[in-house]
């Protein structure tokens, strides 16, 4: 093989593949990662890489979409959809991967190319999710565009006139806000349909926060305001797992299910960045006191999922029993400190010591943190199930699929960002490394011969747990984000060089 040759090859992204050497005449051409990097970041690949990406964009947006909106996996037919079931001819789904995260990695790709075949892209999809505003100004997890067939009242009078519930679960109505907003801003405050559903949407999460600064998981109307602001507590005796002990409509309590901490907060701040708004920043601050206020009482001195009016632990789902969370109260922590970030209020760092202390001791063997600590005790929860009934255990050994009993511990970080706050050697803005050229050559190597990246089952873990078998191909938003997400930002690197 000639070193021509060879060039030629690698400049299809076939390098990453190749770890052995080739012999030229007698002189041994070891291939090393330099080699590749030195040829994937000449400017002829950055016009492969832009290439590529607008044709992967091609197909997602005139084959995929509808009418402007996605879901969150495909079949390769496209015959299959798939959001948090099964999505209708007629759906688009809300909830991430569906149309925001896929806006929003149109709208980055806009950024880096200033391709406007990107930006008419992303301003479809916000069309499709303002076609599913509620009256109560945010959004459910889907959006059906047969008039008269979705239960939700939309505003603009094709829903069926009945559900009216707004949802910050699962990052819905945030993801879905935080895109508008951003949006606003790039299209200049200038097109007047973004911008009055964006909002809108704002106002109605301003008012959608009670008087403690808490957030219900919906609402249809403002929040009752009039409610008592007291600190957390345990229940007046010990939690009874029994079905008895539920508390019907739930989703209006206090909730921090799912990280909504989290989520809610940065689509605060992201309307208080681009509109300036000090009524967001002041429901950041009450936010924050309410994290404060739901701080478990010691033994237990970290978060539970959702609280009653009287800041007890409560049920929701009939798997989600009254508990001390590590999931949630990890995301808690990592808002205490973003909010501190934004204000420089110490007051939002006073409850990490102790709950970094205890939740070091809640991490498992394996390394994991469990989702539920029982109240007081701290021993590890788990529910079994047998057909619809769940039931309470100590063992780990046999957990129903579709739930994350265990989660990542993110605690050395979490302690790493916290120790640096408290020394002021932390910043809240960091420069990201720069995209790894060798995993874009792969990236764009991986698309298929219709521009597609095809994700194989294989053990992931899959939001909304479709029911792939191991082996079974389709198509993913969730992939698809991700991969546009890198080359926008790999190009939007090397055109600063």
């Amino acid at each position: 093989m000639l070193l021509a040759d060879l060039f030629r090859f690698l400049k299809l992204g076939a390098a990453f593949a190749i770890t052995e050497f080739l012999l030229h005449g007698n002189i041994p051409i070891v291939l090393r990662p330099a080699c590749v990097y030195a040829v994937e970041t000449s400017s002829e690949f950055k016009a492969e890489v832009a290439a590529k990406m607008k044709e992967a964009a091609t197909y997602y947006r005139e084959k995929v979409a509808l009418h402007g909106g996605y879901v969150y996996y495909y079949s390769l037919d496209l015959s299959s959809r798939l959001g948090e079931g099964v999505a209708s001819p007629t759906e688009i789904w809300v909830q991430p991967p569906g149309t925001p995260a896929v806006g929003m990695a149109f709208l980055n790709a806009y950024r880096a190319t200033h391709d406007t075949y990107y930006l008419d892209a992303a301003i479809e999809a916000a069309d499709a999710l303002i076609y599913g505003q509620l009256e109560s100004g945010c959004w459910q997890n889907s959006v059906d565009f047969e008039p008269g067939k979705s239960e939700n009242n939309y505003r603009n009078g094709y829903g069926g006139s009945k559900r009216n519930y707004s949802t910050l679960d699962d990052d819905i109505s945030q993801s879905a806000l935080t895109f508008l907003i951003t949006m606003d801003k790039e299209l200049e405050f200038k097109n007047e349909k973004i911008h009055e559903a964006a909002e809108y949407g704002f106002n109605a999460l301003l008012n959608a926060q009670f008087a403690n600064g808490a957030f219900p998981q919906v609402w249809d109307k403002p929040v009752d305001r009039s409610l008592p602001v007291v600190k957390a507590k345990f229940p007046e005796r010990m939690v009874e797992y029994g079905s008895e002990e539920r508390i019907g409509d739930y989703w209006h309590l206090y909730t921090l299910n799912d990280d909504l901490a989290g989520t809610v907060f940065r689509t605060l701040k992201t309307g208080y960045e681009i509109y300036g708004d000090e009524h967001a920043l002041t429901a950041i601050k009450k936010l924050g006191d309410f994290l404060i206020l739901a701080q478990l009482p010691d033994p237990q001195p970290i978060w539970a999922q959702q609280y009653d009016y009287e800041m007890r632990p409560v049920w929701a789902r009939k798997f989600e029993p009254p508990a001390a969370t590590g999931s949630e109260s990890q995301d808690v922590l990592e808002t205490l400190m973003s909010i501190y970030e934004m204000t420089g209020d110490e007051r939002y760092l006073e409850p990490i010591p102790s709950a970094l202390t205890h939740l070091k001791k809640c991490v498992l063997p394996d390394g994991q943190i469990c989702r539920y600590q029982e109240l007081k005790t701290n021993r590890p929860l788990f529910m079994e199930r047998k057909g619809k009934e769940y039931f309470l255990t100590y063992s780990d050994a046999n957990l129903p699929s579709h739930y994350g009993w265990k989660r990542i511990s993110r605690l050395d970080e979490i302690e790493m960002r916290f120790d640096g706050l408290k020394s002021k050697k932390h910043t809240a803005s960091t420069t990201p490394p720069a995209a790894d050229s060798q995993k874009v050559a792969q990236i764009i190597q991986s698309l298929d011969d219709q521009n597609r990246w095809i994700t194989t089952a294989g053990g992931q873990r899959l939001v909304g747990q479709p029911r792939y078998k191991e082996g079974d191909k389709f198509i993913s938003s969730e992939e698809f984000c991700y991969n546009m997400e890198l080359l926008s930002e790999y190009l939007s690197e090397t055109n600063k060089k």
